[in-house]
């Protein structure tokens, strides 16, 4: 019998669970049960996953350069200040792999001059963010716990739209979250921090500013396999964008309204393991990119029309933010076969092909967000939890462990999970695209959500 852990969400949907094509070859599922491995990785042990840049800037050269950095030190204690100086010295501080082509050193400067929206302190953010970039194994999906003081103002808040007295009365039970479901955007947060920093401190700088948002250009193609496809797909996630032209659309991401109560809570009363303020701004954004912008941080529940369930994100949810949010033509590849009893019957391509697809993502420098499941003794998924997958490693005799990483563990450090364990157990995978088609003819999982949507359009008028 599989170990069974704690519940966290873990949103499948099992009507598009199928989205390879028929004609691949399914393997059975065996009856092989592994150990849980223990966490015992370290940094040093990842295998081919550099930071995405083209050059790496070790020295300030500029006036404006030397001046930010110094305005930046002056801002910071000892141990932060050592900190920053060993990203200069790793080519990290200077990277410029944004959206707008700054820099990490570009948007901490504006981070410790500029002011932050109300109830959030800049000296806070400013080192939370140089911490998460320098080591983003920090990055947690733990809900803080509402003190005494501000439990009275969170529970009228949620309540302002609500009349009827038994939502009323629930709405105490509901801020106090004890399972969080944020681990895609968690996973999503971490996956930014580590693999491209400077675009994380842009979001760092904007997310925690005044204006509470941060604009992003996108290639629509990237979406979809045309532009008015991609623009179908941004109306039906209701994002907010403009178009200058054809092929590209301005995105605008922003944390729900009620995110800024919590990081105001965490910005003087966080606890080990919990969310930083600017953990709760990222993954407050990357819910509400997914989540259709119907995301509640009081609660950490969501609406939207794509999912029945009110926590968590599902597989098409999850592919969509992580397009917009890398800029980058992603698809998510289901692996296991399930059925209507959410019974595992199987998998989608022998193990040796997700293996080799996984490992020439990590080659190409690609953070690999995965989702697994745990079954008991009958093959019935009882739980499911996303991760993501860093790097590896080969032993001697030629036996592979991977690197991961778990939002949700409790644990700041990457975890080792041999590949006996971890391959049978992994779900689905979000993976660039022209690693995808050299192996599989897979529905793209937006082709998926657009006819879901349309099924569920034709539904209502039916019913009206």
């Amino acid at each position: 019998m599989v170990e069974r852990i704690s519940p966290r969400i873990f949103q499948t949907n099992y009507s598009t669970i199928n989205s390879v094509s028929n004609n691949i070859t399914k393997t059975s599922v065996t009856d092989k049960t592994v150990s849980r491995p223990s966490f015992c990785a370290n940094s040093d042990s990842i295998v081919n996953n550099p930071v995405n840049q083209t050059t790496i800037r070790t020295q300030l050269t500029t006036k404006d350069e030397n001046e930010k950095y110094k305005t930046v030190l002056s801002k910071l204690d000892r141990n932060s200040k050592k900190v920053v100086e060993s990203l200069l010295k790793n080519g990290i501080l200077l990277n410029n792999n944004s959206n707008d082509k700054s820099s990490v050193l570009d948007n901490l400067y504006k981070i410790s001059t500029e002011p932050r929206a109300y109830g959030l302190d800049a000296t806070v953010i400013l080192k939370d963010t140089i911490a998460a970039i320098a080591y983003p194994f920090i990055i947690t999906q733990q809900f803080g716990d509402i003190p005494a003081n501000y439990l009275n103002e969170v529970i009228n808040i949620n309540n302002e739209s609500k009349s009827n007295l038994i939502d009323v009365q629930q709405s105490a039970k509901d801020v106090n979250v004890e399972h969080s479901g944020t681990c895609v955007a968690a996973s999503t947060e971490f996956k930014l921090a580590k693999q491209m920093p400077a675009e994380f401190a842009r979001f760092a700088q904007g997310l925690s500013s005044e204006k509470m948002s941060v604009d992003k250009e996108i290639v629509l193609d990237n979406l979809a396999d045309n532009t008015l496809n991609g623009v179908w797909l941004l109306n039906a996630f209701n994002m907010p964008y403009k178009m200058d032209n054809y092929d590209k659309a301005i995105l605008t991401f922003a944390p729900d309204k009620n995110a800024i109560i919590r990081a105001k809570i965490q910005t003087k009363n966080k606890d080990s393991y919990e969310r930083t303020p600017l953990d709760v701004l990222m993954q407050s954004t990357f819910m509400q990119i997914g989540s259709q912008q119907s995301y509640n941080t009081l609660t950490d529940k969501r609406g939207g029309k794509f999912n029945q369930n009110d926590k968590g994100l599902i597989e098409f949810e999850k592919t969509f933010t992580e397009s917009v949010v890398f800029d980058k033509n992603i698809l998510s590849v289901t692996y296991q076969t399930v059925d209507e009893n959410a019974r595992l019957v199987g998998y989608e391509t022998d193990l040796d092909t997700m293996k080799n697809q996984l490992l020439s993502a990590l080659d190409m420098g690609e953070n690999v967000i995965i989702g697994y499941t745990q079954t008991n003794e009958n093959n019935i998924i009882v739980n499911g939890h996303e991760i993501t997958i860093i790097g590896y490693k080969k032993d001697n005799n030629g036996k592979l462990t991977f690197i991961c990483n778990d939002t949700d563990d409790g644990v700041s450090r990457p975890l080792e999970y041999p590949e006996d364990y971890l391959l049978p157990k992994i779900h689905h995978a979000a993976l660039p695209k022209e690693i995808v088609e050299k192996d599989l003819d897979i529905v793209p999982n937006w082709v998926e959500g657009v006819e879901i949507y349309r099924q569920m359009k034709n539904q209502s008028r039916n019913i009206a």
